[in-house]
């Protein structure tokens, strides 16, 4: 068994050689943002912009908050929502994800992800770290401002292993330990890196100083950057894309043993509310960090973040009383991060009404997918990655290019050659929207896809029926979560 997985990671190893022409002999090419600031043809060249303390002590901050959103918060979140035979392995799983796949970001995750190579991938001037010095510095979204690259990196390690260990919700308690590494290696290295880089890398505003300039900038930066979508913390990246590779994987794997037959009911609902309280902690870190800098506009997004989700559990609240009869726990955790999820790609482009009422409309739409659309369309997606992260992402990501209209008390588009925000165009930011949308979701379907049959027949996905019964905790990895 463990020979097959070396043999899938070997085998992801050799492919991800062909991404790109690249090489380390090309360390003349920018990495990142790098900023370039332009200098009167008499004058001194301009000094090199330095970090702000200010802004390195946040991005610690910001980093630290969204590494507890995966350790512990996603597990105890998921986990509380699992039978007691299998909570430990749902610890487990969130916890080595972010192990491994931390790893393997730093030997070329960050590197195809965030370095020039083509519209789909980056190349391997920074695979393993190279070039990487506390000196060497990134750009943010100001002209003339940097962060150091060791915190952008490490930044954005928090965000590529949490985004695969949302997947694990939609088949819960019935898929093999090894498949799960395995799988998400191969998800990892042929969805989450292209998708982020075709969504986030761009060649850093300092770039922009024409329009010819802009052009030129525009023409080394993602495929979906490209295509002008907004996506300001993730929702292309993190939750369209984790929540259809849930579906797929639900699909794939088939219902639980039992289902509709025996009990499923969440072993504890506290420590369920604990991992959401976690979440959304941590979520200011995802959101505001993502403006990469500790400046006046980080409290904007500050802002709609925290309306947003408590507008979202608030709907969600009355939706769940109306309908069922009884408010419930579940059902207000459900709604933070639905609504969590829906201000994730907005947050930096709306105004704090844009926020609750993206809260307030999320919810029931999610709510009708979790309780109507999956008994309807009978897949089981065991704790609703599909129609919280993937439905709600859907919604923030479209929303988006309503709500960012300055006559909705949004920010607008900053144009950074004219340093000014640019006229705001429904349909064409509406179809922009949609190209990061659709792109996200067939990319990512179909790696899904691919990915689980690869697995299945090297390793296998799905325990066995007894060992779904027994659980998960003892016999895929010999303890259990409680003994008592």
């Amino acid at each position: 068994m463990m020979k097959k997985i070396f043999s899938i990671f070997a085998l992801v190893a050799a492919l991800g050689l062909g991404f790109t022409a690249n090489s380390f002999a090309d360390d003349a090419a920018p990495a990142v943002a790098a900023p370039a600031v332009a200098a009167p043809a008499a004058a001194a060249p301009a000094a090199a912009p330095v970090p702000n303390k200010g802004d390195i002590a946040w991005m610690i901050v910001a980093t630290v908050l969204v590494l507890m959103m995966c350790v512990p918060g996603l597990g105890l979140f998921y986990g509380g929502m699992v039978r007691q035979k299998n909570m430990l392995s749902v610890l487990m799983q969130t916890f080595m994800l972010t192990c491994v796949l931390g790893v393997l970001w730093a030997l070329y995750g960050y590197s195809v992800a965030f370095t020039e190579g083509n519209a789909f991938f980056g190349g391997f001037t920074r695979a393993f770290l190279h070039g990487i010095t506390p000196d060497s510095n990134v750009g943010t979204f100001s002209k003339g401002v940097v962060i150091p690259e060791y915190i952008y990196m490490c930044f954005q390690l928090t965000f590529a292993v949490i985004t695969p260990a949302l997947i694990v919700g939609a088949f819960a308690e019935r898929m093999k330990f090894s498949a799960i590494l395995a799988f998400m290696v191969l998800w990892f290295t042929f969805s989450y890196l292209p998708i982020a880089h075709m969504v986030w890398f761009w060649a850093g505003p300092d770039a922009y100083t024409s329009a010819a300039a802009a052009d030129a900038a525009t023409a080394t930066a993602g495929f979906i950057f490209q295509k002008g979508a907004l996506d300001f913390a993730g929702g292309t990246v993190v939750h369209i894309n984790a929540g259809i590779a849930g579906l797929v994987g639900a699909l794939v794997l088939g219902k639980r043993v039992g289902l509709g037959k025996e009990s499923m009911a969440p072993h504890s609902v506290t420590l369920t509310m604990v991992g959401a309280a976690l979440l959304w902690v941590g979520w200011f870190g995802f959101n505001v960090g993502s403006n990469l800098e500790a400046s006046g506009f980080a409290t904007l997004v500050f802002a709609n973040t925290l309306l947003a989700t408590c507008a979202a559990a608030t709907s969600w609240m009355f939706v769940e009383w109306f309908a069922k009869g009884k408010p419930s726990m579940l059902g207000a955790a459900s709604g933070a991060i639905a609504g969590l999820v829906a201000v994730t790609p907005a947050c930096g482009f709306i105004g704090p009404m844009g926020a609750i009422v993206l809260g307030l409309l999320v919810s029931p739409l999610c709510f009708t997918f979790v309780t109507k659309v999956k008994t309807m369309m009978g897949y089981d997606d065991s704790l609703d990655v599909f129609g919280v992260h993937c439905v709600g992402g859907i919604f923030g990501a479209l929303s988006t290019g309503i709500l960012v209209n300055p006559a909705l008390g949004g920010t607008g588009v900053y144009d950074y050659v004219a340093n000014a925000v640019a006229p705001y165009d429904m349909v064409a930011q509406m179809t922009s929207q949609a190209w990061g949308v659709g792109t996200t979701l067939v990319w990512s379907g179909v790696v899904a896809y691919i990915s689980y049959k690869i697995v299945d027949v090297l390793i296998g996905l799905r325990v066995s029926e007894d060992v779904e019964r027994e659980g998960l905790d003892t016999t895929e990895h010999g303890e259990r979560a409680y003994h008592s």
